[in-house]
């Protein structure tokens, strides 16, 4: 199943049946087939993503490197183009539950997606100013010349139509330390997730924003609440194509209608509601090399700005009876600039996925996150969460145990079947075992 080309653009069929039967070495050869992956980027996989060296590089009093498991979500459509997902993540069943929703998605034409520009704000804290609404008034007067000096510094990023577009100030009258004026810099990044290149713009336009306001600047930063910076992402399906051999399609959605509402109306609900929509995009943000603390922090922040903490996702019945899921939420991620460049494991990441732009990045991503929602509360409505997410979590106790080799798969599949996934169970299931072999 060779991924081919048309027009220039690859063409990938996300389907690859019986995936989870192979052993890795296997599971790595069909996605490489699939995707047209080369000998460099498979051997990054199969050796350990990350290089002592390169390690070092990157951060601080390194002794070491970490790894986690990274998957392929399969099946997944996104606006009638097919993807592979490579998913780096410890917690089982999260793979396994996206390529399933993935899969029932996929019969109504998979996921349809849209997102705004790649749009951040860099924020400058302006202090000891006794009229902080005049001094929002000259800044405002004076924005073409602020502009122009933040661009001043990134003329690459110009060149490809990005840089910084509009300035913005709000006014807090009443701080504990005093009025406070904050100016924010509009900035197109393009296909960076604009981190540095804000920063480096509100550091620069500093001394003039004192110059004008008369006030002394302090934290001159990012936002990584990039709500100028959002992707989206909806799912239609059938009662037809929900439906399981013990629960009817009708109720499997009314059920799923009911569990997001509970999540809309109670925040505790709503955090692991929520943590549920991340298991599926940190895996993504984290196997492609960006920052998952600012998608996270971004996604909370987006579903607080009421006021008041609720669901990411909205759940309703269409009038024909279809279920209808959607997901809106900040997305500033990148394919150009910091690991993204220089983790290998990064850039075989994005090899497979196939995305040109930080754009289709995002809108894949929350089409992930919306299929991993999909998965959890389809579980809470039918059966409970823990007997498919235990049954994947079988190996891991089998492990444990102390199950070596095919061991492992005997163990779990006993577990599994008799929905008792204890490790003092695997304990005599292995003992037995190991019994009868000698």
């Amino acid at each position: 199943m060779a991924a081919n080309q048309e027009n220039g653009a690859r063409s990938v069929n996300s389907r690859l049946e019986n995936l989870r039967n192979l052993a890795p070495v296997e599971r790595l050869a069909r996605v490489a087939e699939a995707t047209a992956l080369g000998d460099a980027d498979r051997q990054v996989f199969e050796r350990g993503g990350l290089p002592l060296t390169l390690a070092n590089g990157m951060i601080e009093n390194v002794i070491g490197t970490f790894e986690l498991p990274i998957g392929i979500a399969t099946n997944f459509t996104v606006n009638g183009k097919d993807y592979l997902v490579p998913m780096a993540v410890e917690e089982p069943s999260v793979v396994a539950a996206a390529s399933y929703m993935a899969r029932l998605a996929r019969v109504g034409g998979g996921f349809i997606t849209s997102s705004t520009g790649p749009v951040m704000r860099a924020q400058i804290q302006v202090l000891n100013i006794t009229d902080p609404h005049g001094a929002r008034a000259r800044i405002l007067a004076e924005r073409d010349a602020i502009i122009a000096a933040a661009n001043a510094k990134d003329k690459v990023l110009i060149g490809l139509g990005g840089g910084c577009k509009d300035v913005e100030v709000h006014v807090f009258d009443d701080t504990p330390i005093g009025p406070m004026m904050i100016a924010h810099l509009i900035v197109d990044v393009r296909d960076a997730m604009g981190a540095n290149t804000v920063n480096t713009m509100a550091e620069t336009v500093a001394p003039l924003i004192e110059k004008i306001t008369g006030g002394v600047v302090r934290l001159r930063i990012l936002s990584n609440f990039a709500d100028l910076r959002l992707a989206r992402a909806m799912v239609r399906l059938s009662p037809e194509t929900l439906k399981t051999s013990e629960y009817e399609g009708e109720r499997i959605a009314r059920g799923i209608v009911e569990a997001c509402a509970f999540a809309i109306v109670d925040p505790y609900r709503a955090a692991t509601h929520n943590k549920g929509i991340m298991n599926g995009i940190d895996p993504v943000v984290v196997a492609t090399g960006n920052d998952w603390r600012a998608i996270e922090a971004g996604a909370h922040a987006w579903a607080a700005r009421n006021g008041r903490y609720t669901s990411l996702t909205k759940w309703e019945i269409d009038t024909s009876g279809h279920l209808v899921g959607t997901l809106e939420l900040p997305m500033a991620l990148g394919l150009v600039g910091g690991a993204t460049k220089t983790h290998p494991a990064a850039q075989a990441a994005l090899k497979i996925l196939g995305v040109t732009s930080a754009q289709e990045l995002a809108e894949v991503t929350t089409a992930v996150g919306l299929a991993q929602n999909m998965a959890a509360l389809r579980a809470l409505a039918t059966e409970g969460i823990q007997r498919g997410h235990m049954a994947l979590h079988a190996r891991n106790i089998a492990i444990v145990a102390g199950a070596v080799g095919d061991e492992i798969e005997t163990v779990a599949a006993e577990l599994a079947a008799h929905h008792d996934v204890r490790v003092d169970r695997a304990k005599e299931l292995l003992e037995t075992m190991r019994a009868g072999k000698a």
